[in-house]
């Protein structure tokens, strides 16, 4: 999470970000190594083609990516699916995506602590993996209530950690490639007698969770050189780099393990890594990994309770519940436990799941980004000015039917709790604004709310 020592650091260096800062700042929010944790759902789910799933996600994702650029060119300056559509639609439409953000950084720490607990049950079995959670929920919760402030995470050293994980890992698997070749011929790894399109875009719903937090770029908006045209091209960049990482490394990793079967699927990446550097390696980097998991939770809890604070303060939420900050600690504690609460839940989940929660409020602000490109369109054609008509209706068209789809391809669970949660949204913001009859409350999404993925290399 981004202190106010960073925010002032980050106002300091207005207009110096680089187009290659800028798409390294999005892939160390994406994090790249998520691949490797999201292989053995992926490829499970699309009957061993995990890197054509990520293909129609890099694709889907790219589409929406398109459409942040023009928003961000459309409203310069720090952005966000809330922020476009409050602007381009409607204060209560807006409202409404600011109420499904909360459920993503709501359910993100479940999945930060999920994945925690699946790496230290992988290389300690023996303990049931519900008690790894709990511990880590305990530990970032008690680091987070007490008000412990760790280093920011320097997102240029994360990510080339990250990468470099990567290319061994990669490499590994070439090696062992060339020494015991694949026990299945390399066009199987992008589809086979076991895939099927339903399958394989079922499986691109999930893929599509590895790119969460490209989005965060829009937010960088004053402080790169060029502004907003630096801010779409490194919106753009991002995904197209993101998506070659996940296609080339889940396609070598399909190759090291065709098909879909799995003795644990959501721990896939840790026997794969036995596989081909051996245990010591495995557990090497399964411990450098667990260790950046916990420091990322700890930041996803800060940021998900930070939010419903600011929510609280503004009366989004209710202050009184929400807005407070403990005297002794300067935390927002409630928040922090109920978080915390929510963390518990993954105790019945697996993997597949909890990261569908986080996809149901992605793909909803995905659509709406894409609609707004297409308002803003008819407002500029309004005021007699012109734009591409390709660029800015049928490609957002495409984008909104393509995120609409694979909004239908999570599971059921995901789609009845998102729906409930939208449902619950719309009869608050009845109350809040009277009827309707009120202007919806403005909601701050500051840019120390911004959450990221666990650290996954």
């Amino acid at each position: 999470m981004l202190n106010s020592e960073t925010t002032e650091s980050t106002m300091r260096l207005k207009g110096d970000l680089s187009l290659l800062s800028v798409v390294l700042f999005g892939l160390a929010y994406i994090s790249p190594g998520i691949v490797v944790t999201m292989f053995g759902v992926v490829a499970a789910t699309s009957g061993g083609a995990a890197p054509t799933a990520f293909a129609i996600a890099t694709v889907a994702m790219l589409l929406t990516g398109l459409s942040y650029a023009k928003m961000a060119r459309a409203v310069p300056g720090a952005g966000s699916v809330y922020t476009y559509a409050r602007r381009m639609l409607d204060g209560r439409i807006g409202f409404l995506s600011g109420w499904a953000m909360l459920l993503d950084y709501f359910f993100i720490p479940m999945v930060g602590w999920l994945i925690t607990a699946i790496y230290f049950h992988a290389q300690f079995p023996e303990v049931p993996k519900w008690v790894w959670l709990i511990v880590s929920v305990g530990v970032t919760t008690a680091v987070n209530v007490f008000g412990m402030k760790l280093a920011d995470r320097v997102n240029k050293v994360l990510m080339f950690i990250a990468l470099g994980s990567l290319v061994l890992f990669a490499t590994l698997c070439v090696v062992f490639l060339g020494k015991h070749g694949s026990s299945a011929p390399a066009t199987d790894a992008l589809w086979n007698s076991g895939t099927s399109i339903s399958a394989v875009t079922a499986a691109a719903a999930i893929a599509a969770y590895s790119f969460l937090g490209f989005d965060a770029v829009s937010t960088l908006g004053e402080e790169a050189r060029g502004g907003a045209k630096t801010i779409g091209r490194g919106i753009i960049g991002c995904v197209i780099a993101a998506g070659a990482i996940f296609i080339v490394l889940s396609f070598v990793m399909q190759l090291v393990h065709p098909g879909a079967k799995f003795a644990d699927v959501d721990a896939a990446a840790y026997h794969l890594k036995v596989q081909v550097g051996g245990k010591t390696y495995a557990e090497i980097i399964n411990f450098v990994t667990i260790a950046g998991s916990i420091a990322s939770c700890i930041a996803l809890q800060a940021s998900a309770a930070r939010l419903m604070y600011v929510m609280g303060r503004d009366g989004a939420l209710p202050k009184a519940v929400f807005g407070n900050l403990s005297k002794k600690t300067g935390t927002p504690v409630f928040n922090l436990l109920l978080t915390a609460a929510a963390g518990v839940l993954a105790m019945k989940l697996d993997l597949t799941t909890a990261t569908s929660f986080i996809n149901f409020g992605a793909f909803l602000g995905f659509t709406l980004v894409n609609v707004c490109v297409i308002a803003h369109l008819v407002r500029e054609r309004r005021q007699g000015r012109s734009l591409n008509f390709f660029s800015y209706l049928v490609m957002p068209a495409v984008g909104v039917a393509v995120s609409l789809y694979l909004l239908t391809k999570l599971g059921h669970v995901a789609l009845q709790i998102g729906s409930v949660w939208l449902a619950i949204g719309v009869v608050y913001l009845a109350v809040l604004t009277k009827g309707f009859r009120r202007p919806a409350p403005e909601m701050t999404f500051d840019d120390d709310t911004t959450a990221t993925d666990p650290v996954t290399a």
